[in-house]
């Protein structure tokens, strides 16, 4: 492939590109900022520095949900924006884009769509099904082996696949992300201790203390609201308030892999019991997760350096290898999608 070509993760929270041509990978955060509900105040990065930090009138929006796109116009303003300027190539750039498996073909459109009319002047987009690129960029030979348990933890959704010889054998997209595990901080502090705080410190208190410490008497000091006074203070958080919290949606996420081994066929899950699972996505950093799914569920987990770059990754591969470039992208204008059209 010649001229500019570009591999896009767009995730709930943050976008992950690959540009060929520089054989580089960037990041950025999937989110804008919009003043008086209707004016650009900032996008990316920029955006996200000022999350439940921002006046009344600034107001930050994420137009990823559950992993696929909420707001279409917000989401294609953005891309446009990041792969744009500066990066506009005359003549048009090919975009290979990751999808969810288990949406719909209409959902799945959407992204082909999103990128192909945006200001970022796509040439040609293609589509790849995001469980097979993260096995690929967790280092698995997908054409080659016989049994593939991928189980992607991302910030707003956790996606379970099942790969034999390059193919999807099964897939369930779980709306329990990291999201999910802070909302539940957060509401459990509310409840227990009447005192209120932000998305961003329950994340901190999930990353601070993990899943699986044998540790039961640390505590973090906060800041938030006390819900009785009504004024600004500060309170001790201790570890064993957030791993209840943590608990229902852990244990939601175990009895889905559950199911998903014992429905895959004898052959492909005595090469799963062999090979283990493959754990990726920005929550395979939370601490003791790996160990807590291996003790759960009964065979080995594996991981890498930066799981959450695990897609993106496999995106570089796939368009530097032909015949992965060949064997596992499709295009929308197949005739398979002429319904769409």
């Amino acid at each position: 492939m010649a001229g500019k070509v570009y591999g896009l993760d767009l995730g709930t929270y943050e976008i992950k590109v690959f540009d060929k041509k520089q054989d580089k990978i960037w990041r950025e955060k999937d989110a804008i900022a919009m003043k008086n509900k209707k004016y650009i105040f900032a996008v990316g990065n920029e955006a996200y520095e000022v999350f439940e930090k921002a006046p009344v009138d600034i107001r930050v929006v994420f137009p990823m949900r559950n992993g696929v796109i909420a707001h279409f116009d917000d989401m294609q303003y953005l891309l446009g924006s990041l792969l744009g300027t500066g990066r506009r190539s005359v003549f048009g750039a090919e975009y290979v884009v990751a999808v969810p498996t288990d949406v719909t073909e209409v959902e799945k459109k959407a992204f082909y769509d999103l990128v192909l009319h945006s200001e970022a002047k796509a040439k040609s987009v293609r589509i790849v099904e995001k469980g097979l690129t993260d096995a690929v960029g967790f280092g698995m030979d997908v054409i080659g082996e016989k049994g593939i348990f991928v189980a992607n933890f991302g910030g707003g959704t956790t996606e379970l696949s099942v790969l034999s010889l390059g193919g999807m054998v099964m897939n369930r997209l779980l709306k329990i992300g990291g999201e999910n595990f802070d909302n539940s901080i957060a509401d459990l502090v509310r409840h227990n201790r009447e005192f209120l705080i932000g998305t961003l410190t329950a994340e901190k208190l999930r990353r601070e203390f993990g899943v699986f410490d044998q540790s039961t008497d640390s505590a973090i000091t906060v800041s938030g609201r006390d819900l009785v006074t009504g004024v600004p203070s500060q309170t001790d958080i201790p570890i064993s308030l957030v791993r209840a919290a943590m608990k229902e949606p852990l244990e939601e996420c175990v009895k889905a892999i559950r199911s998903m081994i014992e429905r895959t066929p004898p052959d492909v899950r005595r090469a799963i019991e062999k090979t283990g699972i493959c754990l990726t996505g920005g929550m395979a950093n939370l601490r003791g997760l790996s160990t807590y799914l291996r003790e759960s569920i009964g065979l080995p987990v594996l991981t890498v350096d930066e799981p959450e770059l695990c897609v993106v990754n496999g995106l570089r591969k796939i368009i530097s290898d032909r015949g992965y470039y060949k064997r596992l992208t499709y295009s929308m204008l197949d005739e398979d999608y002429r319904w769409l059209r």
